[in-house]
């Protein structure tokens, strides 16, 4: 599989990531094994989960991940994350205390002496950023963390934190993390301009809308059965919208003009974008790892690239009051 560089970072990736949320969870301890096993087979490096993984049993993708990596951990790049709280219900912090008891209880669940990249999972408004950031900058000192990136900063919160990191001499973020696909391209306002400008990584997740472009959903028809959307009330209140079926719709006739499918469209128009370093996909079953991979190899031309555009780059319509 093709590897970048994680921004200016030294750090390589593999284009197409395993993002390990339904490790623990939708997958139990053997379909995880199958899926892990499956992704290092066909030269996936990069495993990204967070310690508030899964969804109702939090911690147990890392515990999961400990157990099935083994002697290939040295093999890959292990980004996890912190900051939402492991009891749900408690609003979390990146304070310090927080920073030095969560990177411990990680590296105990994952069975490792170090992480490859740390995020900081959402913007603690509470929390002086200096303070996170000098706590993750004792990390790196002390061996435990090599990287540091962000997930679900807005642009200003990028640049602050980036800001802060070279007044005082600390180590930067090198990453952002988030939502981004071509039903989601609110990174486009702005964040992507300021990632891109100072050097750092954009790893996109649900690039696939949990499922909505997958091309397997239609119209005034019942959800599959087993799908996250079919399951996961917020995520279908959040993705299943008139305005995203119209939008589907017009994909849909785009690619079959081309002979492509949804899932080709999906990543490669991704991978497509400057500041994109790897795209981070989950999956349940091992033929999804082939399968995403083979859909990150279509390379789009200008006059897609303006058509898609069109059809996506459009505002979403207000919220009701």
């Amino acid at each position: 599989m093709d590897q970048r560089n994680l921004g200016r970072s030294g750090l390589r990736v593999s284009v197409i990531g395993l993002g390990c949320n339904n490790i623990g969870g939708r997958c139990d301890f053997a379909a995880s094994r199958a899926v892990v096993h499956a992704a290092l087979d066909q030269g996936v490096t990069l495993f990204d989960t967070a310690n508030v993984y899964p969804r109702g049993a939090r911690g147990r993708s890392e515990e999961f991940l400990g157990q099935l990596l083994g002697d290939r951990r040295k093999d890959i790049v292990l980004a996890t994350k912190f900051g939402i709280p492991m009891d749900e219900g408690r609003f979390g912090d990146t304070s310090r205390r927080t920073v030095m008891a969560s990177i411990e209880e990680s590296l105990r669940r994952l069975g490792t002496d170090w992480i490859d990249l740390y995020q900081v999972h959402r913007f603690d408004p509470l929390t002086p950023v200096e303070e996170t950031l000098r706590a993750l900058d004792d990390l790196v000192r002390q061996g435990k963390v090599r990287y540091i990136g962000c997930s679900r900063f807005a642009a200003w919160q990028v640049v602050d934190a980036l800001w802060t990191s070279r007044l005082h001499g600390l180590n930067a973020f090198i990453s952002c993390q988030d939502e981004y696909s071509l039903l989601a391209r609110e990174p486009d306002n702005g964040l992507l301009d300021a990632v891109q400008a100072h050097g750092l990584g954009m790893l996109p997740y649900f690039p696939l809308a949990s499922g909505l472009l997958t091309g397997k959903y239609r119209r005034n028809e019942p959800l599959p059965q087993g799908a996250r959307l079919t399951y996961t009330p917020v995520l279908s209140e959040h993705f299943v919208t008139e305005h995203n079926w119209s939008v589907l719709e017009q994909l849909e006739r785009f690619c079959a003009t081309r002979g492509r499918s949804m899932l080709e469209l999906a990543f490669s128009w991704l991978l497509a974008r400057p500041t994109v370093s790897s795209v981070i996909a989950g999956a349940t079953k091992p033929e999804q790892i082939a399968q995403n991979m083979a859909a990150a190899g279509w390379t789009l031309g200008a006059e897609d690239h303006a058509e898609v555009d069109r059809i996506t780059a459009q505002p979403r319509p207000a919220p009701a009051p």
